[in-house]
């Protein structure tokens, strides 16, 4: 039995799409499908119910797909077990919020190129529910988002929530300390409308009967950051990725009396019983994380 086909028939039951299976394994539809049929045909039995256009396993593809799943683990501990020492050819599509990106991604990725030097990486910044949604179609392997993915084939972990903080500038705000009235009236740069960040700051400001003048939706931390640079407001913004915006000058975390809510981070990614190249990307992620100077939010008096 060929298990480049049992493989085809795992990822199509998986993603219950022969599109997206197809997708997953680089192939082209028609070459998934002609695969399906090679396995049925030497199985003697229909694996996947075409009477209709909505996705579904026959009775005799629901068994089968528990026996794909255990030889396809079978093949990767052989792999494993056999394997030469080489390195690991590591492929794999990845999705981060623009948070995770300013912060720690890019380091994280170059070390990943050195301990893998065959390391192929498709990388998608994108806001948290299109990240989970893409996640759940299959079209990406893993994901860093404010929420986990869930959906049948995906594991996910909480990592290290991100402080966040108020963000402004220099040269016009030069307070040592920030109570939190005294950005009211004040125009406040956060994150999408709805997202983590965005809810959590009105939720701070309303307990504290604060009204900015106005709350601005950005979606970038690169644009916020340039407009904070050029005086427009006050951001909220991760303390990690400011951290990291060497190239602006005039940028400073205002100590301010009110903490923010930090934003939660998870990683959520699909199983592959053929390869354990995503457990290896996760186990690294985490590792990195573990081992990277964090800023650790203070204690308020």
């Amino acid at each position: 039995m060929n298990l480049r086909f049992v493989e085809a028939f795992y990822w199509v039951a998986s993603l219950k799409s022969v599109t997206r299976a197809a997708e997953k394994l680089f192939l082209t539809q028609s070459a998934m499908s002609s695969r399906i049929a090679a396995l049925e045909e030497e199985l003697g039995v229909l694996l996947l119910d075409r009477r209709d256009k909505h996705f579904k396993l026959t009775v005799a593809g629901t068994r089968f797909l528990t026996y794909a799943k255990r030889m396809l683990e079978l093949q990767r501990q052989l792999k494993v077990e056999m394997g030469s020492g080489a390195p690991m050819e590591v492929s794999f599509r990845l999705g981060a919020i623009e948070s995770v990106l300013h912060s720690w991604l890019i380091p994280w990725v170059e070390q990943m190129r050195k301990d893998n030097p065959l390391l192929e990486l498709e990388l998608t910044v994108e806001p948290t529910p299109v990240l989970l949604d893409q996640i759940r179609r299959g079209t990406l392997d893993a994901v860093f988002a404010a929420l986990p993915a869930s959906a049948e084939g995906i594991r996910g972990q909480a990592l290290a929530p991100m402080e966040m903080v108020f963000v402004g500038n220099g040269q016009l705000h030069r307070k040592r300390r920030y109570a939190l009235a005294d950005f009211g009236g004040a125009d406040i740069l956060t994150f999408q409308r709805g997202s983590q960040p965005h809810v959590a700051l009105l939720d701070t400001l309303r307990q504290a009967h604060v009204e900015p003048r106005c709350v601005h939706n950005i979606s970038s931390i690169s644009a916020m950051v340039q407009l904070v640079q050029g005086g427009f407001g006050v951001a909220t913004l991760p303390r990690q990725a400011v951290q990291r915006m060497l190239a602006f000058p005039d940028l400073r975390v205002l100590d301010c009396d009110s903490a923010l809510r930090p934003l939660p981070i998870y990683v959520s990614y699909r199983e592959d019983p053929a390869s354990p190249a995503m457990e290896a990307v996760v186990s690294s992620a985490l590792a990195f994380i573990e081992s990277a100077p964090v800023a650790v939010p203070r204690k308020r008096s």
